[in-house]
């Protein structure tokens, strides 16, 4: 009689499995009990008996950060779409939902993902808001985060992106740092000293790295990087040179900010997986980063291998030389169909003092600070150009007009302009504003801007694009930010905005660099609801040069 210490509820026998601890591949059987691996090879016995003929086995990928809301879908919605993609584990940190609608908003988030077999693990949010300038729907301190501590889906402080404050010893950025012993970074370009000081705070990883070297730096000095590949920020072709068998357990894959129609097209962390090994990287050493290492980073020792104790997540791949899912198992289980379910309701109201056509006008001429978007990148950079108020918005230099409208407190609305955007008609706008998620519009003509803002305000919350008494709307009715809609409607109405936007002349994802217009963190010129903001010296700038 086989001894019960044998006996597996489901044997996969003649696979191929990769096994992350020695970066090989190997001809095993495994034993699954009770969504657990039992062990590996031949002398385990089960009832059912699944015959892989030689596929190749992964463990479930991790995402080692992302923001759900950014892909505009809730989160059992968004696990019904990752899951097919064959990411089994995500680490989310919430700082978007949380600066709409603060303690509330992360709580509804955590309890909507409950309806997903993805583990969805949250990162609590450092800075709501992004920093003491920004305006947003909360504000949260150490003592207001410390009780969700006790949730165990919540395991670390997520990216800190206050770097001022941490290099200045802000009393409340250290202790939101003390509340945890998993902290993220979040520290576009540091480096010397001050990235010294920032990692002597306790904080342990960086995603914003955008060079090589920058990278390098980091993780000579003891950081984990996540490299980066998202809609709008696409940093891993740039940094995957870094990897090796060396360098693997500490570098992870990380897709932050993808819309649905990217996730639905082009994946998640299969994807990175793809672009990795297409930039020269090592299919083992890629699998490697998206896998066991986003595991040990966040103490999730539990997964990340298929080896004796740990979940049963798996993938099994196609017969294929590209990286590619065909089956996906979690807790020992084929994930099929996933039904669609609408979620609870999660509504803000806007409050807005909405901008009228005389105050988008621009008065005075001279040299000017336009906010140039950087292809491929969600950094800007800081042009000078030489304007007449009374010729903008210019289409043939390609410089609009943006406007960032307070959603919260009617504070009114502030105005910049902005080049590389592509407009030479019509206006988009979007409540999807990084990280206060304000209102951002922007525009070639003032009519065509004003109603782009009234449409978003007036659904509160939506994506929008307008061009001669034309409409394109997805609703964002969840905090403003997401849809609740399945992820088919939502993919379908982002191709309906991104078809219309592309008719007037705009660039590609559009909407994600319309969205990072605010967020102040990041370099260089950004633009807020109390206007013009210089991220190089972290303080508020004038439209023209003279004043």
């Amino acid at each position: 009689m086989t001894p019960d210490i044998y006996i597996a509820d489901t044997i996969i026998q003649n696979g191929t499995l990769y096994n992350p601890f020695t970066s090989d591949w190997e001809e095993t059987s495994i034993a699954i009990k009770d969504g657990y691996i039992l062990g590996t090879g031949p002398q385990y016995r089960g009832e059912r008996v699944l015959d892989l003929k030689g596929r190749r086995i992964v463990p479930g990928l991790i995402d080692a950060h992302l923001h759900i809301e950014s892909s505009l879908l809730t989160p059992a919605e968004y696990g019904r779409l990752v899951l097919s993609h064959g990411t089994t584990t995500v680490i989310a940190d919430p700082h978007e939902i949380a600066n709409v609608a603060g303690i509330a908003g992360i709580q509804a988030m955590i309890r909507d993902a409950e309806r997903t077999p993805l583990d969805i693990f949250y990162m609590l949010p450092s800075c709501v808001p992004a920093t003491p300038m920004d305006s947003a729907g909360a504000t949260l301190t150490a003592g207001d985060l410390a009780p969700l501590l006790d949730n165990p889906w919540v395991i670390g402080l997520g990216e800190m992106m206050n770097v001022p404050g941490v290099l200045q010893g802000d009393p409340d950025v250290l202790a939101k740092i003390r509340l945890c012993a998993i902290v993220d970074g979040h520290a576009p370009m540091l480096s010397g000293a001050p990235l010294d000081q920032y990692i002597r705070s306790g904080i342990q990883s960086d995603h914003e790295c955008i060079a090589c070297d920058e990278a390098e730096e980091k993780l000579r000095k003891g950081m984990y990087i996540f490299m980066r590949e998202g809609a709008a920020a696409r940093n891993l072709r740039d940094l995957a040179p870094l990897a090796n068998c060396s360098t693997s357990n500490r570098c992870a894959f990380a897709t932050d900010d993808r819309h649905a129609d990217m996730l639905d097209a082009a994946g998640s962390i299969d994807d990175c997986i793809r672009i990795a090994v297409d930039s020269g990287m090592q299919l083992e050493v890629a699998l490697r980063m998206a896998t066991l290492t986003p595991a040990e980073r966040f103490c999730l020792y539990d997964r990340g291998a298929l080896a004796p104790g740990r979940i049963a997540d798996f993938i099994v791949l196609e017969e294929s030389d590209r990286f590619s899912v065909e089956r996906v198992f979690k807790r020992g289980v084929e994930i099929g169909d996933i039904p669609y379910i609408k979620p609870a309701p999660l509504q803000t109201a806007f409050h807005c003092r909405l901008p009228e056509i005389d105050d988008l006008k621009i008065n005075g001429a001279g040299p000017a600070r336009v906010i140039g978007i950087i292809p491929g990148q969600i950094t800007t950079r800081l042009e000078i150009h030489d304007v007449i108020g009374s010729n903008l918005p210019d289409t043939q230099s390609d410089i609009q007009k943006a406007v960032v409208c307070d959603r919260y407190h009617a504070g009114g609305f502030g105005i910049g302009l902005v080049r590389g955007f592509g407009l030479v008609e019509g206006a988009l706008a979007v409540s999807v504003s990084h990280d206060s998620h304000n209102i951002v519009a922007l525009g070639a003509e003032d009519s065509e801007i004003i109603l782009a803002i009234q449409t978003v305000a007036s659904h509160n919350g939506a994506m929008v694009v307008v061009s001669h008494g034309r409409k394109t709307i997805l609703p964002l009715p969840w905090g403003g930010i997401m849809s609740d809609q399945p992820y088919p409607d939502v993919v379908a109405s982002l191709e309906e905005l991104d078809e219309h936007a592309r008719s007037l002349g705009a660039i590609g994802n559009p909407f994600m660099y319309l969205s990072f217009l605010a967020l102040t963190v990041i370099p260089e010129l950004r633009l807020t609801e109390q206007g013009l903001f210089d991220n190089t010296c972290f303080g508020r700038a004038s439209l023209f040069i003279d004043e």
